[in-house]
């Protein structure tokens, strides 16, 4: 349920849980306060944490100049996401390289690739769970020893127009009536930068449910409550209580389907959440004007934009 004001109350979900199959088990959900526990990787340093959901890791960076971030080999696309300015990064991918200053996001193609840091700087790398060398190295890599029931086999989206190469977007785009957050697409992952913003206002939640994939909800400045609720199947062994958890920056909560959900910001000058999806979600692509990326990034087909 959202608010009248909320761009996604728009969202046409109805035809999608029509036909869903119901749920005969949960998955938990999954945090990892990347402040709050000992790095996975340290070197002359620089930290980086991995947690990942069934379909993503999400590898957290907080680097030193000179430090090389590298993918000898890399099955599918990934992003790099500079979410501060004044962060210079060099990325190298098929002899091709591309210098960037931070505030973007670069979508890296398959392959060999590494990203060079210029200066001090947080680095996310967001990378499908094909790349079994970082799933091995995640804080939670033990709570995916089964997969999760609710989630579909992961399926890329279809290639890039014009072939794979880098490509960098900004993120300084102005906000626009009736779009929803800053969102980006590429064949592997789908990326809504939402901005910052104070304490939320509690009287606009917005609890919601997706019938059959992952939220990843990376905290970045702040702090927030995440609030969760499964709903009662036939079951009994399978009801779980609710989750109201409070998470600081830098952490991820990965949100499994269909849990219901909504978040709290709750500092009272800046909150800073990114929400993080893998594969793409279609209902944001079928919105015209959302997914700001949509002329580089084919949807499927039976997906609008």
């Amino acid at each position: 349920m959202y608010a009248a004001t909320d761009p996604r109350a728009s969202l046409n979900t109805a035809s999608a849980v029509a036909t869903a199959a119901a749920p005969t088990a949960y998955k938990g959900a999954e945090y990892a306060r990347f402040y709050d526990a000992p790095a996975q990787e340290i070197v002359d340093g620089s930290a980086t944490y991995y947690a990942r959901g069934q379909n993503l890791v999400v590898a957290h960076t907080m680097g030193k100049a000179g430090l090389v971030l590298s993918r000898d080999k890399q099955d599918d696309e990934y992003v790099v996401l500079l979410p501060n300015p004044n962060t210079p990064v060099e990325i190298r991918w098929g002899g091709e390289t591309i210098s960037v200053d931070g505030y973007c996001i670069v979508v890296v193609p398959p392959g060999p690739s590494e990203v060079r840091l210029k200066g001090d700087g947080e680095v996310i790398r967001l990378i499908t769970t094909r790349a079994t060398d970082l799933v091995a190295k995640c804080s939670n890599a033990a709570s995916y020893a089964e997969r999760d029931p609710n989630v579909p086999p992961f399926v890329a989206w279809p290639d890039p127009v014009g072939g794979h190469k880098l490509r960098s977007y900004s993120l300084d785009v102005a906000a626009q009536p009736g779009r929803f957050g800053r969102i980006f697409r590429c064949s592997t992952i789908m990326i809504n930068f939402l901005g910052g913003s104070g304490a939320r206002d509690i009287t606009k939640m917005s609890p919601h449910f997706h019938q059959d994939f992952e939220q990843y909800s990376l905290c970045l400045a702040g702090s927030f409550i995440h609030y969760l609720r499964w709903p009662w199947i036939a079951d009994f062994n399978q009801w779980r209580p609710d989750d109201a958890e409070l998470c600081a920056a830098p952490s991820v909560a990965v949100i499994p389907p269909p849990a219901i959900h909504t978040s709290r910001s709750m500092d009272p000058v800046k909150n800073l959440l990114v929400d993080i999806f893998s594969p793409p979600r279609a209902d944001f692509s079928a919105k015209p004007g959302w997914v700001l990326n949509a002329a580089d990034y084919p949807a499927p087909d039976g997906t609008a934009s």
